[in-house]
């Protein structure tokens, strides 16, 4: 099993994320934290299996919600570093800066 390592900015995209959904419905908010950790545990079982996207960015989707976990993986330090937890309405050009 790996490690994980959110990013500054993957971490700004969380919270604001939280955010949004915390202004909306608190049920909401609680099955989105509870998604992205889940998918979180699944990327550090068998990071491999998800796709491979572009270069050495990983992305799997959350279940239920429109964002996807972009992550690489650091094979010599045993880590997986998520790098966006992108909305899918953004724009795509930016997905992987």
């Amino acid at each position: 099993m790996y490690n994980y390592l959110i990013e500054p900015r993957a971490q700004k995209e969380y919270e604001e994320s939280i955010n949004w959904y915390s202004e909306r419905s608190e049920l909401a908010t609680l099955n989105f934290i509870k998604s992205v950790e889940a998918t979180l545990i699944k990327i550090t079982k068998r990071p491999h299996q998800f796709r491979n996207a572009y270069k050495n960015f990983h992305e799997v989707a959350i279940k239920k919600y429109p964002f996807i976990i972009i992550y690489t993986i650091e094979e010599n330090i045993n880590t997986i570093v998520v790098v966006s937890i992108y909305h899918q309405k953004r724009n795509p050009k930016k997905k992987y800066k």
